[in-house]
C-alpha cells in the first residue's frame, strides 16, 4: 500500500507558509532573547516539544502566543500585527486523513468528549514529539525518514484538540505496561511519563492506570476509543495491526461503553495514578 499521509489543517487550505515563516520570525526572537524553548514554553504556557513544532510550522502558533511572544520577546508589534491574519487562517483551516481515517479524524475533531483505553503504547493524542519518532523509527517494514517527519507531524497536529475551548471531556486508561514500556530509550521515556503527569493534570482529563496485579479485567480484547462528536451520538473506534475500524451501531457502541465503565472502576483512581506516575519517575 503506498504511503498517503493525513494533511496538516495548514497544508490542506494553502497556508503552511504562513505558519513555517510566523514559526521561523519566534524562534529569532526567542534565540535573540536568549531563551530556550523550554524556558520560553514556561512564559507562555506550553511545554518544549509544543513550542518546536510551533517554531517548524507543524503546529498553529494561536493568536495568544503570538500576543505573549510579542511582548516577552521584544517583537515590538511585529507579531500582534498578523493575529487577524492568523484568525483567519486558523478559520479556514481543517484536517484532513487518509481515507481509511479521515471519518474518525473528523469525529475527533469535533470531540465534545473522548475516553480511551490502551494497551500497547501511548495514544497518538498524548504522545511527545519524541516517543512519536520513535513509535515510527521503529515501524517494520521499515520507514523512510521523511515518512517518519511527516507522520510525527501528523500526530501532533492532531493535539491540538486540548487547545479548543470549551475542552473536551476526557478519560484515558493505560496498561501499567504501558507506562513500563521505554520507547525510545531512557529519557524518552522520561519524558513521556512527565508528558502523562502534565496532561493528567489538566481540569478536563482524567488519566488512570490499569495495574497488572489485578486478578480479574474485563477486557482482554485490546484498545479502543470511545467519543462523542459535537450534536452526534457517541462512536467507537479500534486499530489492530493497521486494520482499522468505526463504529457506529448503537448496541456495539453500548457494549463497549459499559465495558469501558468497568475498566475505569478497576483501575487506580485519577489521584492514585498520577501519584503512580510520578514514583516511576523518582526510581529511575
Amino acid at each position: 500500500m503506498s504511503e498517503r499521509r493525513p494533511q496538516t489543517p495548514a497544508e490542506a487550505d494553502g497556508t503552511t507558509g504562513l505558519f513555517v515563516a510566523l514559526g521561523k520570525m519566534v524562534r529569532l526572537l526567542r534565540e535573540r532573547k536568549g531563551l530556550t524553548q523550554k524556558e520560553f514554553g514556561e512564559l507562555v504556557g506550553y511545554g518544549p516539544d509544543a513550542v518546536s513544532a510551533m517554531e517548524r510550522g507543524v503546529r498553529t502558533l494561536r493568536p495568544e502566543v503570538l500576543l505573549k511572544a510579542d511582548e516577552l520577546l521584544d517583537a515590538g508589534g511585529l507579531l500582534k500585527e498578523v493575529v487577524p491574519e492568523v484568525e483567519e487562517a486558523m478559520a479556514k483551516t481543517r484536517t484532513r486523513h487518509p481515507e481509511w481515517y479521515r471519518d474518525y479524524a473528523g469525529l475527533e475533531a469535533e470531540a465534545v468528549s473522548l475516553y480511551d483505553y490502551s494497551t500497547m503504547g501511548v495514544l497518538g493524542l498524548l504522545q511527545t514529539e519524541d516517543y512519536a519518532r520513535a513509535v515510527f523509527t521503529q515501524r517494520h517494514p521499515p520507514l523512510d525518514e521523511e515518512t517518519i517527519e511527516k507522520r510525527v507531524t501528523d500526530r501532533l497536529s492532531r493535539q491540538q484538540l486540548f487547545e479548543k475551548w470549551p475542552p473536551p471531556e476526557c478519560s484515558f486508561v493505560l496498561e501499567q505496561a504501558v507506562l513500563e514500556r521505554p520507547i525510545g530509550g531512557p529519557s524518552v521515556h522520561a519524558g513521556q511519563l512527565r508528558r502523562l503527569l502534565d496532561l493528567g493534570r489538566m481540569r478536563n482529563v482524567q488519566l488512570q492506570v490499569m495495574p497488572t496485579a489485578r486478578a480479574e479485567h474485563p477486557s482482554l480484547g485490546g484498545s479502543f476509543t470511545l467519543l462523542i462528536p459535537k450534536g452526534r451520538e457517541q462512536v467507537a473506534y479500534m486499530e489492530i495491526q493497521g486494520y482499522p475500524r468505526l463504529i457506529t451501531g448503537r448496541e456495539e457502541v453500548r457494549v463497549l461503553a459499559a465495558r469501558y465503565g468497568i475498566i475505569r472502576a478497576q483501575a487506580l483512581n485519577p489521584h492514585e495514578s498520577l501519584d503512580f506516575i510520578e514514583k516511576m519517575l523518582e526510581e529511575r
